[in-house]
């Protein structure tokens, strides 16, 4: 999907919402209507469409008893207000990333991605069996929130340049796009760091208000069309290793349904955490291609030695930071990342790290496809 096109759906889309009711949740005849509002624009790539999907999923299993109406970035609320939406009552749902919110706990950001931290499945791992999903839920709970994981990026890439950056001298000062634990571990390595919404920052770009961004990877990045306006791409993110989206919901509103209704919205987000992925697995390498070969886009798989040092000097340093400083729930927080990281990371490194080298190294059958 080109960047033209999918403003074009985006309008289409808000046009049809705008149109839609914003009343209060109805219920009728045993029947209940829930708003979702979402950090992401309408039919964005992964992003946007596996929060339909979410919507999708618990109307169509509920039959209809839970009907979820989804509003996408700006159709209700600005895209980075949609959880306090939830926290006021505008809306019973949102659908977004943990870290965006790091301003009211800085214990969120460890349910997104932590520099340096855990891949996708090492994360999922920490949250569903070793200890994460309770301090979630403890989290969350100050603010009358229940989390659920609902989707899963993989690793992101690195982000867009106007050159390529030849050592950690490079990344002095640059305005750089970049979120949560992630952006301040730039901003420790010298860049100047902001976040913006994803349909924020091709004009932040293309204005010069922004040097560099990151944002996913190939797919979503074509889509907002970043390869119009710079051309050095870092393949591979050491700050984003697993990123996770989260569907959250008014916590006693969820509680008041039937068990029935809980488990269809749980299972739901399950359903997505796992599927999104396999959406990104299939479609970055198309989009990266066509990058390459289409657009003139110059990949970089390696970032230099010194930035990959300086990246994890500055990592360390922001996670002790937390473990000594800050309120005791997102110091628990830091305490059990930091405890299963060193537990799950053996698993990746023993296993699937030599399995993929091994692969990379001996086993070439592109001749063959």
């Amino acid at each position: 999907m080109d960047r033209r096109t999918f403003i074009k759906a985006s309008a289409l889309g808000g046009t049809a919402a705008a149109a839609s009711t914003l009343a209060a949740p109805a219920i009728a005849q045993g029947r209940i209507t829930w708003r979702m509002v979402t950090t992401w624009p309408r039919n964005f790539p992964g992003l946007g469409t596996g929060a339909q999907r979410v919507a999708d999923r618990i109307t169509q299993a509920s039959d209809g008893q839970l009907t979820v109406q989804v509003f996408s970035a700006g159709e209700m609320v600005p895209a980075l207000q949609s959880l306090d939406a939830v926290i006021d009552g505008s809306a019973e749902m949102s659908h977004g990333a943990a870290y965006y919110w790091q301003n009211k706990s800085v214990g969120l950001s460890f349910f997104t991605g932590v520099p340096f931290g855990m891949t996708s499945r090492e994360l999922a791992a920490w949250v569903r069996y070793l200890g994460g999903q309770e301090i979630w839920d403890e989290i969350y709970d100050q603010f009358g929130l229940q989390g659920f994981l609902s989707g899963d990026t993989g690793t992101q890439a690195g982000g867009w340049f106007s050159d390529e950056l030849q050592g950690i001298e490079d990344v002095q000062g640059i305005r750089f796009r970049t979120p949560g634990l992630g952006g301040q571990v730039w901003q420790k390595m010298g860049a100047s760091v902001t976040n913006l919404a994803a349909g924020e920052i091709f004009a932040a770009l293309q204005t010069g208000t922004l040097d560099a961004a990151e944002f996913v990877g190939p797919y979503n990045d074509r889509a907002l069309g970043f390869h119009q306006v710079r051309k050095h791409y870092y393949t591979s993110s050491f700050i984003e290793p697993g990123l996770a989206t989260e569907l959250v919901v008014d916590k006693a509103k969820y509680l008041a349904l039937p068990e029935s209704l809980q488990g269809i919205v749980r299972d739901a987000a399950q359903a997505e955490y796992d599927q999104v992925p396999s959406e990104f697995y299939a479609n970055d390498p198309i989009a990266l291609n066509d990058m390459i070969e289409n657009h003139g886009v110059i990949a970089h798989k390696d970032w230099p030695e010194s930035i990959l040092e300086a990246g994890a000097r500055a990592s360390r340093e922001l996670i002790e930071e937390i473990l000594d400083g800050g309120d005791a729930l997102t110091k628990k927080t830091a305490e059990s990342f930091v405890k299963n990281l060193n537990l799950v990371r053996t698993r990746t490194e023993r296993t699937d790290l030599t399995f993929a080298l091994a692969r990379e190294k001996y086993f070439d059958i592109s001749d063959l496809g």
